[in-house]
């Protein structure tokens, strides 16, 4: 990751790079609202003073009647699609193993190698676990968290991310209805996968200083498919393709290995508007216009690694993912 510079997505699953978009947007709306005192925004709105704390001092929150709404075409990868994963084998029955494979332990593997793994599709009997995006079997090891797993953690954190959420607050901004058709959804795989009744269960309730508390989504579903779906109306054969499309109000791009097509891996040109240095990019325009000495000495220090090392900024943040990792997502290996 160190070698791309911010410019290269490393995950671009549909979830993720709506996700991503989604903040763009959020970005850009705090932008208008810092730039004119006469723009209305119809999603999110300047926090009084009143509001303001030491500890959830974001100037801009969601308004609170906006509600956030997500479709998925398929079942999200990694622990809500595992049944879905079994019952599309010919022999559904959990792979046997010697012992339960352990996430954080590779010699629990029979593929294990001296790195740390996390298991994609394979492991059937091992449910309720962190993994990573599935892949071929003789792709390189990937860190990359399953779909499944990065909104689990969303359930805590919102769907902010970290550049946004100092700009927002986290109150407002959480996934309220995650809808699939109707052929993808397990309840009891979702269940296990977001609720309180499955491995979320220890953060039940829970709430944190700064806006921040375990918020599980509804889920909803409809029997309407995505036309290009493996189950949509057919036109001749359908093969998956490497192409990535991204919309937002602002702009639209069509995204190859995670960089604009057209672009090579490793040419600062091809970083998309949401990658880490268009995002940062984004957050810098709206700080510059702010009058918080916080926010702008982070701006000032013109480095997203800096950033990421502002202790005192995050650290509400940081608490919260460091208390998911430890007592629902058990196994979680940070990327390097």
């Amino acid at each position: 990751m160190g070698l791309s510079h911010g410019t290269i997505l490393h995950d671009w699953h549909a979830e993720i790079l709506a996700i991503r978009s989604f903040n763009l947007f959020l970005l850009h709306e705090c932008l208008s609202l810092a730039s004119s005192p006469l723009y209305t925004s119809p999603y999110i709105r300047r926090r009084s003073t009143t509001e303001l704390s030491d500890t959830h001092s974001q100037p801009f929150t969601l308004n609170e009647d906006t509600q956030i709404h997500m479709y998925c075409s398929e079942a999200p990868c990694g622990d809500a699609s595992m049944e879905l994963t079994m019952n599309a084998q010919k022999d559904a029955t959990p792979w046997p193993t010697t012992s339960p494979p352990n996430p954080t332990d590779p010699s629990s593997s029979p593929s294990s190698s001296t790195t740390q793994t996390l298991h994609g599709r394979g492991y059937f009997s091992s449910l309720g676990t962190v993994r990573r995006k599935p892949s071929r079997s003789d792709a390189p090891p990937s860190l990359s968290k399953s779909c499944s797993d990065k909104l689990s953690l969303k359930t805590t954190l919102s769907l902010l991310s970290t550049p946004t959420s100092l700009l927002l607050s986290p109150s407002n901004a959480y996934l309220h209805t995650l809808i699939l058709p109707s052929s993808q959804y397990s309840s009891k795989a979702c269940s296990r996968a977001f609720s309180p009744q499955g491995r979320m269960a220890p953060l039940a309730h829970k709430r944190w200083e700064g806006g921040y508390r375990y918020q599980p989504f509804e889920i909803a579903t409809t029997k309407r498919e995505f036309e290009y779906s493996r189950r949509g109306r057919r036109i001749g054969r359908l093969v998956a393709s490497d192409l990535s499309a991204v919309w937002t109000p602002g702009g639209q791009e069509t995204l190859l290995n995670g960089v604009l097509q057209g672009r090579r891996l490793g040419d600062a040109r091809g970083g998309s508007m949401i990658c880490r240095k268009g995002i940062w990019k984004a957050f810098a325009e709206v700080v510059a216009l702010l009058e918080v000495p916080a926010l702008r000495k982070v701006y000032e220090n013109g480095s997203y690694e800096r950033f990421k090392g502002e202790e005192a900024l995050l650290a509400q943040r940081r608490e919260v993912k460091a208390e998911v990792k430890r007592e629902a997502l058990k196994g979680w290996i940070s990327n390097q």
